[in-house]
């Protein structure tokens, strides 16, 4: 479902403030702004569009190799280090023949990056890196060719490209690990499958199967596409896909998601989703989606690596000036100049805030926190208040016994088994509810004979000998049953609660009353205290009676209560909130509430473990846990202190390290070369990704 069903299209966006059309223009603004970092859009140019560490990783043990020569016979490095390079025909050629190639093989890279950058008009990392250099390799030939006197630049160009291609290299290698999920989540799917025919079994490939072939999953196999059992038993490791990590028992008619691992037993499994259309593949999708989207950091670092640019730029033109004006020698301007331009890319700023992104969304993703949005996420450590729709998200969304008072004498699971023995045949939803707590009580569900029912009064059946009645007053009228005061009592109190009462009627006496109801998840009551610790409002939605709210509330401790809420309301109360100056987070299922969805300041849909293309929310949930919320709240506040630590420290190097290339403390004998300003570079680089890389450690 859009994001925008139930009329919502003319609301304004609740991050932005910004009408539909209004957005529109923003977001083509942005793509036009921004599009050079993350590769998106008709425009992109991403700076390392058609790069792989494997290809820098080449390019700089190459470069490396040439290189050496070229410092070896460079007589500025000789005069320093106090030796004599072998000396023989050619042998003063080595530098320049050598660091051209060093400049043509691994430095075009960075000049065809700066002609893409140049070309969509935004020079940035790649175009200072090119610049750099390509001064460094004309003006050595210019001294090479004797049109004026200073030394060449060749051992300063060589080191500086064999630097930038390393510093790459490590950048690269630090993406794609971060966005190693994607990888590692395509290779869950096998490549092949065994389909069931009236002829037998066939291998296939995974890519030939349809909708309605029929699979066999052997015990250790992946499930090649999503699917329904149709026979055999087993359980089933889905943590790769939900996050959790007890494996999941599976019978016949129970859903199996592609990619997930089969136990011990063997299984059947009639094939539903193929391909594109598996849960798997709408979780790539989304991670996928979620990497290249963008939050408010994101933009800024953008608009700083942008700003940090044409300040290079300007600071290398004034520093040759400059120098000049003050009377050093041309040679020593220009590497005065080149230092500049080299040491104030923005590289660390540009990867400060992307790495981190890609970093925490597979963090997330393989905890079962899919991120559609970006600035959803971005809210999420600010949120003051979050609201729960009730059914299907607090609850489990299906009748269960919530509440049992038994007759004198009699055990409550005894009357529970004999009750869930004679509901067994029964499709009634409150039937369903009493066989559902029986089992998950683990107090078995006996055969029945003789089951019969009665109709506008309930059920019999002879369970284990004897003969049992299951319904509700009416029942106890047409049977002139007697009833306990305290069974009275109950059901007059599951009454007020909203909560049905059934009875358990034999000989003439009812034995127990069961209260039934939509079952609070155990996981809410964690889920509710968390939130509180956190110092955060929790309210409850929902379309019941106040009756039932009440009941649910006051056994979760839920702050506020909006009952007998319709549907096209939900996203008022939502307001309702945002209007006493509080962040709000929606929760629900992604279908009815994508309005109120949509209007919160973060949209979290639960439940995506039956459907993870669902897009009504900012983040999707894989698996139906309210305690899922407090983690997402958790990740925020994570994300966000790694990205501010990059941020500072990407932009506190350059701030102090573009004066200090420039040369303001030669008059005391500091002064730094390009290789050494390319190494600090770089060295900002790596520990910019390094502190990234400790996201990883955050305890969910």
């Amino acid at each position: 479902m859009s994001r925008n069903a139930g009329g919502d299209e003319a609301r304004t966006d609740r991050h932005t403030g910004d009408r539909p059309e209004e957005r529109s223009q923003r977001d083509d603004d942005d793509r036009g702004s921004h599009d050079h970092h993350d590769g998106r859009g008709s425009g992109a140019h991403d700076k390392h569009e058609g790069h792989s560490p494997e290809m820098f990783r080449e390019k700089f043990w190459l470069s490396l190799l040439l290189t050496i020569p070229v410092v070896s016979w460079s007589e500025h490095i000789q005069e320093l280090l106090g030796y004599r390079a072998p000396i023989f025909p050619g042998s003063a050629w080595i530098p320049p023949v050598l660091g051209t190639v060093v400049f043509l093989y691994g430095g075009w890279v960075f000049v065809k990056g700066a002609f893409r950058e140049l070309r969509a008009r935004l020079p940035g990392m790649m175009t200072l890196i090119a610049l750099a250099i390509t001064v460094a390799f004309v003006f050595s030939w210019v001294v090479v060719l004797g049109l004026i006197e200073a030394q060449a630049l060749w051992w300063e160009l060589a080191t500086l490209v064999t630097i930038m291609l390393l510093g790459h290299w490590i950048e690269m290698r630090s993406i794609h690990q971060a966005k190693g999920a994607l990888q590692e989540l395509a290779k869950l799917l096998p490549d092949e499958a065994t389909r069931v025919t009236e002829g037998g079994e066939e291998q296939v490939s995974v890519a030939d199967l349809r909708d309605g072939d029929v699979v066999l999953v052997r015990p250790g196999a992946s499930a090649p596409a999503d699917g329904v059992v149709r026979r055999g038993k087993s359980a089933v490791n889905e943590s790769m896909i939900t996050g959790e990590s007890v494996p999941v028992s599976k019978g016949e008619g129970d859903d199996v998601i592609a990619g997930t691992i089969n136990g011990e037993g063997a299984l059947r499994v009639e094939v539903t989703r193929t391909g594109e259309d598996t849960k798997l593949s709408g979780i790539m999708r989304l991670v996928s989606d979620a990497q290249e989207s963008k939050s408010r950091a994101q933009h800024l670092a953008d608009r700083a690596a942008q700003l940090l640019t044409g300040v290079a730029l300007g600071a290398g033109i004034l520093t040759l000036v400059v120098w000049q004006i003050i009377g050093a020698p041309v040679d020593f301007s220009i590497i005065r100049t080149v230092t500049v331009l080299v040491i104030a890319c923005p590289h660390a700023l540009g990867l400060a805030v992307p790495l981190v992104v890609a970093i925490s969304t597979t963090l997330g993703a393989r905890g079962g926190l899919l991120v559609r949005d970006r600035r959803g996420l971005e809210h999420a450590r600010e949120l003051d208040a979050v609201i729960f729709d009730k059914t299907g998200t607090l609850t489990l969304g299906e009748h269960r016994v919530v509440g049992m008072v038994v007759a004198e004498g009699i055990d409550e699971d005894e009357a529970l088994r004999a009750a869930a023995g004679v509901e067994a045949e029964s499709e009634h939803p409150i039937a369903r509810g009493v066989v559902a707590t029986a089992r998950e009580r683990q107090v078995g569900v006996p055969d029945a004979e003789r089951f019969r029912a009665l109709p506008g009064q309930g059920v019999s059946a002879v369970v284990e000998g004897a003969e049992y009645r299951v319904g509700g007053p009416a029942l106890l009228e047409a049977d002139s049953a007697s009833v306990p005061d305290s069974l009275k009592a109950a059901a007059r109190g599951a009454g007020e609660r909203g909560q049905a009462a059934i009875y358990l009627v034999q000989g003439g006496r009812a034995r127990a009353v069961f209260s039934i109801a939509d079952a609070i998840r155990p996981e809410s009551y964690d889920a509710v205290r968390t939130l509180h610790r956190r110092g955060v409002e929790v309210a409850m939605l929902t379309g019941d009676s106040h009756a039932v709210a009440n009941s649910v509330a006051g056994e979760l401790g839920i702050d506020t209560i909006f009952a007998e809420v319709l549907p096209d309301d939900k996203a008022s109360k939502v307001k309702e909130l945002q209007a006493q100056g509080k962040k709000v987070a929606m929760v629900g299922d992604g279908v009815n509430d994508a309005p109120a969805l949509a209007t919160a300041d973060v949209g979290i849909a639960i439940g995506a473990g039956t459907d993870v293309a669902v897009e009504a929310g900012d983040i999707v949930l894989v698996r139906s846990d309210p305690r899922d919320i407090p983690r997402i709240v958790t990740l925020s506040l994570a994300t966000y202190r790694k990205m501010l630590q990059n941020l500072w420290w990407a932009a506190g190097y350059n701030i102090a390290a573009i004066p200090l290339a420039a040369g303001v403390l030669a008059a005391w004998g500091v002064l730094l070369t390009p290789a050494l300003g390319a190494v600090l570079m770089s060295a900002s680089t790596v520990i910019v990704a390094v502190n990234a890389q400790f996201l990883r450690r955050a305890e969910l």
